[in-house]
This record gives C-alpha cells, structure tokens and sequence, in this order.
C-alpha cells in the first residue's frame, strides 16, 4: 500500500501534453541518429550535431531521474510523518478510552493493551504485551476460549457483542479476582494475519446493584404476596361470619317477624303493611349479606372448587350486568383438588376482569374459556366493548391489573392483556399447577 502510493505521488507531475512532447521528442532523436548513421560520412556536422543532442538527452534524463527520486523521497518522508503522526492519535485516543481495549492475535498473544486496560486487570502493559489472553480469563473458561474466537473468525461478521444471554468473567492477573464485564468482539485482517480487538467495561458495581435490585423486588412481591394471602383469610373469616352467624340472625329475625305477621289483627290494615315492608327489608338485607360475603370470598370456592364457582361468577355477573356472556369449561382432572393460592389467583383474576367490563367496556357480549392441562391452567376473558388503549395499561392508577399481574406473577404464571379479535379486550392468563413457592420448597 505504502509502494502504491508512493508510486502515485512520483507521477502526478505528469501532464498529458508532456507524454505527447516526449513522444515527439524521442521520435525526432529516432530520426535524426536514423539520419546521422545514413550520411554522416558525407556530412561530418551532422554527426557531431547528433552527439550533442545525444548528450544533452542523457544529460536531461539523469537530471528528470534525479528530480524524480528526489521528489519520491520527499513525499516518502512526508507520508511516514503523516502515518506516525496518525499512529500516534490513534494511540492517543485508544490510550484515553474509559473502556479497555486489548487486541490478540491468531495465536492469542497480547499485541495491544491500553491504560483503562492496566486499571481494570490490575497489570502493566508491559508485562501484558507479548503474553496469552489466557491469564486474564478464569479457568473454567479457558479451555473453551479459543474455540469461541475461531468460530467468531469464521462467520465473517466484523464485529458483536458478547454474552448476550450469560455474564461474562475475567480475572484480575494482580489479585486473581474474578468480575463481571460487559464486552464487544470484532476482527480485522492486515495482510495474512488476523487479529482480534474486545473492548470491556468492569460492571461489577452495576451487577452489584442490579442484584440487589432483584432481590430487593423479591422481597417486594413476597410481601405483597403475604398481604394479599392475609388479606384472603381475612375476607374468607368475614364472609363466613356473615354467612353463618349474620345469616343465622338473619334467618331468626325473618322467622320471628313471619311468626308477627300471622298474629297481627286483621283490622289494622297500616300495621299489615308496615310488617309487609319490613319483611321485603329483610329479604333486600339478606340478599346483600349474601352478595356482600360471595364478594368477599365465595364459600363455594372452597366447598366445591374452582370450576363450580367460576361458573356462579360469571353467571352471577350476567345477571346482575346484563351482558351476555358465554362460559366455556374444558373439563380435565387438573381442575380437582387445586392449590388454595392457584385457584384464587385465577378466580380473582376472573372476578377483577368482569368488573372492568362492567365498569368500562361498555360490551353487550362476554366470553370466558377455563382449561387446564398438563402445562398449567388456561383463562381467557374476552368482550364486544369498546376494548383498552396501550396507555390505559401504562396508567399508574391502573391497580386493578396491576394487583392482577403481581398475583399471576407470584405463582409463576403469565398475563397477557391487548385488544380483542372482535375488538374488545382480551386477557389471557396461564399459570402453571405448581405455584412458585410449592417449586421452591417455600
């Protein structure tokens, strides 16, 4: 390349009309020696005219040769100034990266090692050129190393990032310290050899924090799945209180008053009615003392199951609603006998989905579908109405789906909610036989 270019620079004095003049020049000298050699016996000045213009040929193309290679050294010169000073950047701007850079070649020898690489590995940079990348990668990595390069070399790509699914390692040569990094590979051939450059940055705080992140959110959905299990034994110890002594008081009061109405006289017709009204009070009372406690915790949730109370739910709704709605129950033995946290983290999750098509769909049509199977069970809630915006499941007053996903999550389940095929809102819930805390050996 450096010869190439040289060359370019030693013919760019040529102009086109000098090419034609030094034609025509060496065909006039052709001619005139041509002419020398013929009568120069004859005619003795033309063959001295012939030598000095024979001399002064020479003379002129020792001088056009000399003012060439003098003119090929200069520019020489000044492109190996111009390459050093750009060698010189070049390192300048590798040397001042934050990132370390270290480059490898074929044989994995250290060709380059930068100053952000001498503070990451703890090492001098003279004692790390010439020597393996080996030393900075930790043993258990080391054997399958160089096949990862030479698999790299082959597909050609330029460059990629690395570790994408896993945490890469390296090991400070100083202390023998192992730490996460974050890196980049790519490759570059100069003439038959090929090199590899990385660049990598220590993320040992960032893993530190992320870490600690993770577990402290963890820590959060444990808690918040503590609370909403306190919460259910709660609301299951209120409803069977209302149901069984608020129901019983209830029931004594109506027998007492039906026991009043059929002693009341005949001839006050005022005192009738007044027992009549109460009566209907009393029914209106116990009606809601029902509704209240099935809300709270259906008691046929844990006397029947989950399928016979899914489908009082949704039967439930359509009544007091007026949607119509389309329960669907694909029978199957996982249903039976299910884990208390599973079933109510499906039946919450279809009691919160009616309530918002209630509350917003504005839909005249419900479909509700309860599966199960090996892989888990299967709820899928979908309506007519006029269906949810991606920025309603962004809104951070959204809690209803927000308690939704941090149930289904718990259990290790999965939640999906977007628009519907008939253009409603669809949610879709999978959640797997074992709840993460039975997985775990909570």
């Amino acid at each position: 390349m450096m010869g190439r270019a040289q060359a370019r620079s030693s013919l760019r004095w040529l102009k086109p009309w000098m090419i034609a003049a030094g034609v025509a020049g060496a065909a006039g000298i052709v001619v005139l020696n041509f002419t020398a050699v013929q009568f120069g016996d004859d005619v003795p000045w033309l063959a001295a005219i012939d030598l000095v213009v024979d001399l002064a040929i020479v003379g002129a193309g020792v001088f056009a040769v000399v003012r060439v290679a003098m003119s090929a050294e200069a520019e020489t010169a000044r492109m190996q100034d111009a390459l050093s000073a750009t060698r010189a950047r070049l390192a300048a701007i590798v040397d001042s990266a934050m990132d370390a850079i270290i480059t490898v070649d074929e044989s994995q020898q250290i060709v380059l090692f930068n100053r952000a690489a001498e503070q990451v590995f703890r090492c001098r940079r003279e004692e790390a050129l010439g020597t393996l990348l080996d030393r900075f990668l930790p043993a258990r990595f080391r054997a399958a190393h160089p096949g990862h390069i030479e698999q790299f070399g082959r597909t050609g790509v330029t460059s990629r990032r690395m570790g994408d699914v896993t945490t890469l390692w390296a090991l400070r040569a100083g202390t023998g310290e192992e730490f996460p990094i974050e890196a980049s590979i790519s490759q570059a051939t100069e003439g038959e050899r090929r090199f590899y450059t990385v660049i990598l940055r220590d993320v040992t705080l960032r893993k530190k924090y992320e870490d600690e992140l993770t577990r402290r959110q963890e820590d959060l959905r444990a808690l918040s799945a503590q609370v909403l299990e306190a919460r259910e034994e709660e609301k299951t110890r209120i409803a069977r209180e209302m149901h069984d002594e608020l129901g019983q008081l209830l029931t004594a009061l109506k027998m007492d008053l039906g026991w009043m109405q059929e002693r009341l006289p005949g001839g006050d017709p005022d005192l009738s009615a007044k027992a009549a009204k109460m009566g209907e009070t009393l029914n209106q009372t116990v009606t809601s003392v029902r509704r209240i406690a099935a809300d709270l915790r259906p008691l046929m949730l844990d006397d029947l199951g989950l399928p016979d109370a899914t489908a009082w739910l949704v039967e439930d709704f359509a009544q007091r609603s007026g949607v119509k709605c389309d329960f669907r129950m694909v029978p199957g033995e996982e249903l039976a006998g299910l884990e208390r946290n599973l079933a109510n983290t499906v039946y919450r999750a279809l009691q919160e989905s009616l309530t918002n098509i209630a509350r917003h769909a504005r839909a005249r049509n419900a479909w509700v579908l309860l599966a199960a199977d090996n892989d888990g069970i299967r709820l899928e809630i979908e309506d007519d109405g006029r269906g949810i915006a991606p920025e309603d499941l962004a809104k951070s007053r959204s809690l209803g789906l927000k308690g939704m996903r941090e149930r289904v999550s718990y259990v290790g389940g999965t939640l999906e909610v977007g628009r519907a095929r008939r253009g409603g809102t669809r949610v879709a819930l999978r959640v797997p036989l074992n709840s993460r805390r039975e997985r775990s050996g909570a």
